[in-house]
């Protein structure tokens, strides 16, 4: 995703802030959001835009402008009811993504039921590792070998389809490795360097993260 895109975090838990001072830090727009006011205060001089606001209100959220939001970090897993609730308001109101802190698996597998765009359990996936992945142009972090060095699911850009993986030169413009590629649940490993990329292929690689800006 492009840092032109602008973000709302719901809930200042340690989760929550890790998630807005890693997108802050990386000069992102962040609207930051918590129900309790001393929570906002203290965090009044870190995050330039922070509001204490009860998200679980249609008027709020409205009031708050979250449809013109392109994604919302819901950060509230300790309070299941508002998370759902919250979810649902968020995807009345269009916004492309929402993502959703969970307690646990079957809190995860509801809220994706519900419209989640993804459902994350903190015991596997960082605030700051998920504030990355958001900033990597919508790149899917996979593992981290190192690092610098990851796994990533990366999706074929507009200008790649129908070109070759020889053609691109993808290993010397951006230090990357395709080792799979991925369709409709399919994945490929042994795939030839004069595979044509179709639309809608996902490409698994080993890749340096400190290039991946060149790609945006």
């Amino acid at each position: 995703m492009k840092l032109g895109k602008s973000y709302a975090v719901f809930g200042l838990g340690r989760y929550g802030r890790s998630v807005v001072k890693e997108l802050l830090d990386n000069g992102a727009s962040v609207l930051a959001v918590d129900c309790n006011q001393k929570t906002v205060d203290a965090l009044a001089e870190e995050i330039p835009l922070v509001k204490c606001a009860d998200v679980t209100d249609p008027n709020v959220i409205k009031q708050l402008g979250i449809s013109e939001m392109d994604v919302v970090v819901i950060a509230m897993a300790e309070n299941f009811e508002a998370s759902v609730m919250t979810t649902l308001l968020c995807k009345e109101q269009g916004v492309e993504t929402v993502i959703v802190k969970c307690a646990n698996e079957a809190h995860r597998a509801i809220l994706k039921k519900l419209g989640a765009d993804e459902a994350v359990v903190p015991e596997y996936e960082s605030g700051v590792r998920l504030a990355k992945n958001l900033l990597s142009s919508g790149f899917v972090d996979i593992a981290e070998l190192s690092e610098d060095i990851s796994v990533l699911e990366i999706p074929v850009k507009a200008e790649w389809v129908g070109k070759t993986l020889l053609e691109l030169e993808l290993r010397k413009k951006y230090n990357m490795n395709v080792v799979a590629l991925k369709k409709e649940g399919v994945t490929d490993i042994s795939f030839r360097p004069d595979t044509v990329l179709d639309d809608g292929t996902q490409m698994i690689v080993i890749a340096d993260k400190n290039n991946l800006s060149r790609m945006k």
